[in-house]
Parts: C-alpha cells; sequence; structure tokens
C-alpha cells in the first residue's frame, strides 16, 4: 500500500485528503497514518494539514521496492521487482529466479552486491548506496544466435536515459560500455541459457556508477560517474525508472526483425568509437584499424589497411589506440 499512497502523492501538486486515500485502497485512516508515518521515517518529507490532506515536499535517493513501484510507467518490466540491501550478484539472483518460474519482466535490483560480475568473468565493484546494480528477466521468442544484440539495444536505453535525466552526452563504447568524457560509468553483462533450439531465458546486468566520489588507483584513470562528470547527485530510482522506459521502446524494435537494422543509425551516432582508431585485441591475430559503425547484426565494423572487418561481440574486446576509447 505505501508504493500507491506515494504514487498518488506524486501525482497531484496539491494535496490529497486521507479519505481520499482510504477511499481509494480500501482502507482505514489509520492504515494510512501509519503508512504515512512509515514512509516519513524512510526519509520521505511529507507534510500533513488539517483539513487539507498529506502533500510530498521531497524525496530521498532511496531504492526500495515500494519506491521502485510507486514510479513505474512501463508497460511489462518491473512488474515484478524483487530489491535487496545486498545480493552476491543480480544476475545470478535474476537467474535462480528464472529457475523458479519467474516471468518476462521480473527486475532484480541490490543496494549492493558482493559478487558483481563484469564481462569475461571479471568482477564489478558495487559499493554501497552509490550506484545502480540492476537485471532484467527476458523469456522472449527469440533465436539464440541474435541473443547478443540485446546488449546494444540495452546500452542505446542506457545512454539515452542517462541523457534524458542528467543532460550528460553519454556514448556507447561497443558493445557493452556507457562512458563519459571517455570513462566508463557503465557495464553492461547479458547472459543466456538456451538449449539447441530453443532460449530458456535471457538476464541482462547492469551497473551503473552515479554517486561515486572516487575509485581505487587501478580505475581512476578509466572509471568516472555521473557526479563526476556532472557535479550534482541525481535520484537513482528516476533512472532506473528511465532506462526501462527506453529499454522496452528499443527491445519493441528490436523484436519486429530480431536484429538491430532499425536502431543502427542512432547507435552510431552514440558510439564513441566511431572514426577513431582501434586496436581489436583478438587473440589469434590482434590488428588496428577505424571504427566504422555496427552492421545490422550489431557487429563493429573495422576498416583495416588492408580491408573492411566485422568483430562480433563474444569473440574479442576493443581497444583505443590512445586511451580506454
Amino acid at each position: 500500500m505505501k508504493a500507491k499512497i506515494l504514487a498518488a502523492l506524486r501525482e497531484t501538486d496539491g494535496y490529497v485528503s486521507g479519505q481520499e486515500l482510504c477511499e481509494a485502497f480500501g482502507v482505514s485512516r489509520t492504515a494510512v497514518w501509519k503508512a504515512i508515518n512509515q514512509l516519513k521515517k524512510e526519509g520521505y518529507e511529507i507534510e500533513a494539514v488539517t483539513n487539507r490532506g498529506y502533500r510530498i515536499l521531497s524525496v530521498p535517493d532511496l531504492l526500495s521496492e515500494n519506491e521502485l513501484n510507486s514510479i513505474r510507467k512501463t508497460e511489462w518490466v518491473g512488474k515484478q521487482i524483487y530489491y535487496f540491501d545486498v545480493l552476491d550478484s543480480t544476475n545470478t539472483k535474476a537467474n535462480h529466479l528464472a529457475e523458479k518460474g519467474a516471468e518476462h519482466g521480473t527486475l532484480v535490483v541490490a543496494g549492493r552486491q558482493e559478487a558483481g560480475k563484469g564481462r569475461r568473468g571479471r568482477s564489478w565493484s558495487s559499493p554501497a548506496n552509490t550506484g545502480i546494480f540492476m537485471t532484467l528477466l527476458l523469456k522472449p521468442e527469440l533465436e539464440s544466435q541474435n541473443a547478443s544484440m540485446l546488449t546494444l539495444v540495452t546500452a542505446l536505453a542506457v545512454a539515452k536515459a542517462i541523457k534524458r535525466e542528467t543532460g550528460l552526452a553519454a556514448e556507447i563504447k561497443w558493445p557493452n560500455d556507457i562512458v563519459l568524457n571517455g570513462k566508463k560509468i557503465c557495464g553492461i553483462l547479458t547472459e543466456m541459457s538456451a538449449q539447441i533450439d530453443y532460449v530458456n531465458h535471457i538476464v541482462i546486468g547492469i551497473g551503473i556508477n552515479v554517486h561515486n566520489e572516487e575509485f581505487p588507483e587501478e580505475l581512476s584513470e578509466r572509471a568516472t560517474s555521473i557526479l563526476l562528470e556532472g557535479g550534482k547527485r541525481v535520484n537513482r530510482a528516476m533512472l532506473i525508472e528511465a532506462v526501462w522506459e527506453e529499454f522496452e521502446n528499443y527491445y519493441g524494435i528490436f523484436m519486429e526483425t530480431q536484429d538491430v537494422s532499425k536502431l543502427t543509425a542512432e547507435y552510431d551516432m552514440c558510439l564513441a568509437n566511431r572514426g577513431k582508431k582501434v586496436r581489436v585485441l583478438d587473440p589469434k591475430d590482434p590488428y588496428e584499424g577505424v571504427a566504422q559503425g555496427i552492421t545490422a547484426r550489431g557487429e563493429l565494423i573495422v576498416d583495416t589497411w588492408e580491408s573492411r572487418k566485422l568483430v562480433s561481440s563474444g569473440e574479442v574486446s576493443v581497444r583505443g589506440i590512445y586511451g580506454y576509447v
């Protein structure tokens, strides 16, 4: 009920009477009063005026099921939200939920991760109260060979959401990093459970550096946060909502063709590597060239002195010649 009360308070610029809340949710005035007091204890500033009702004045930077549900406008993402103060990994939890029958669009969010996972078995730093650590569970009618492109779809959604919520020009470092001013602020990890001819489920994990004020020395040259780049704090719950609103749109476009043919132009506009010299770290034959954009299959187009090559995201890593990007 707290989520419903929060949503009702947010939907009006004025006051909402206790009686209106009682009638809307079929509860007593005492129940409303208790819920309001619980919200105040959680950090919500709510004004109560006799004969006028309740009005929300400010919202804390709080992640919880109630907060996320109260601002949810997505059609199917987050119909079921699981929030945990601490998890080993949101991807691991989402995979476990999938195996137990959790539905398409289930969202897992953690305040902190103790064993956050990055690409190629790397760890992802997940300190408390600073970032966004979340995973979306998908059970799509999708050919397994097309699943990797969901990473690019997600990257486009994250970049657009960050720009929408902060005004910062977020870019994509192909295939799965979001960067600001040439430094990484977000990583995306897509994992799939599949049989030979059938996708059981897919989980898409996202880690965003939001309020980090510093990084370990070994990361400081290539990692940053929204706070460090923008100079102000943003509401993490609102950013989460923005990501999934954008994702629903791009996911719908992707599923029409099961490729990124209708998204390549927009993706290329966000591509931090585009027109830059890159080094393709192919373990068999590393090479250098200029990144030109992506194909309809999400491959990175790299022009070398000899030929045009297509790089698949699962095969290699790409680094800039003169820096991380």
